[in-house]
């Protein structure tokens, strides 16, 4: 009976289950990975583990103490040399239990022990998983860095190719002159111009706009300019008297044609 007791008799008496777990101990350190049933795999982790941290601390004493669970020299050595070294950063949780069935026969449970730090198998699968987190997170503020970097290439580049300063003044000429053309040009002398032909337009172009075309200098005195505009508002007076005598000549043409029928 257990009487209370928390640790599993596994069915034998004190020397054989103590003998027992000391080899399977023994074995678990020198393969790194054992098969046995789930019961003997739990009373082995808790036999393993105190003697795994004993380890950390390579000392006579810790040795001697090691020893005399295990009873084996090459354990023994196996476990200062090669495995402390290894858990010295862990703390604690040594070993991991896999089930893996059923046992034909009996029908009992079995599994495989092993130590954590020896699975090269999830090792590797953690340093790739590592690695591929770190490399996407790299590759996606490189490419962002360059798309920025291009972007503001761009922009840089369009303001060299065309200054503000080039633009203002041709756009203030521009609507300039056609103010002062419109100005000059009155909406009857427009209706007459879309109906006369592009000949007769030529012709009736004040002297004013031929000057500007053909960009001559100014006046040089006051005087001259003066008389030049007097010359020209003559010149406007007559031109608007013969276009009017046009119109009334256009619609008394009509009014004759009828009386001869």
């Amino acid at each position: 009976m257990r009487h209370r007791k928390s640790f599993n008799h596994l069915s034998r008496k004190k020397g054989h289950r103590k003998a027992m777990l000391a080899n399977m101990a023994a074995s678990l350190i020198l393969h790194k990975r054992i098969k046995t049933t789930t019961a003997k795999a739990k009373a082995l982790r808790m036999f393993v583990e105190p003697l795994i941290t004993k380890s950390k601390n390579d000392s006579t004493h810790s040795r001697r103490v090691v020893f005399n669970h295990l009873q084996s020299k090459e354990a023994v050595t196996e476990l200062f040399r090669e495995v402390s070294p290894k858990i010295a950063d862990r703390p604690g949780g040594y070993t991991r239990i896999l089930k893996t069935g059923f046992r034909l026969g009996d029908n009992s449970d079995m599994c495989v022990i092993e130590l954590v730090d020896y699975n090269e198998n999830l090792l590797a699968a953690k340093s790739e998983a590592i690695t591929k987190t770190v490399k996407r997170r790299r590759r996606g503020s490189r490419k962002k860095a360059a798309e920025e970097l291009q972007v503001a290439d761009k922009h840089a580049g369009d303001v060299k190719e065309t200054p503000e300063e080039t633009e203002v003044p041709v756009e203030k000429e521009v609507t300039a002159e056609k103010s002062e053309d419109e100005q000059k040009l009155s909406p009857e002398d427009i209706e007459e111009i879309t109906e006369k032909p592009i000949e007769d337009i030529k012709k009736e172009v004040p002297d004013e706009v031929k000057s500007e075309e053909k960009t001559e200098s100014p006046p040089e005195s006051i005087e001259a300019a003066e008389a030049q505009e007097a010359r020209d508002e003559i010149k406007k007076e007559g031109e608007a008297e013969a276009r009017e005598e046009n119109k009334e000549n256009k619609k008394q043409e009509p009014k004759d044609s009828k009386n001869t029928e």
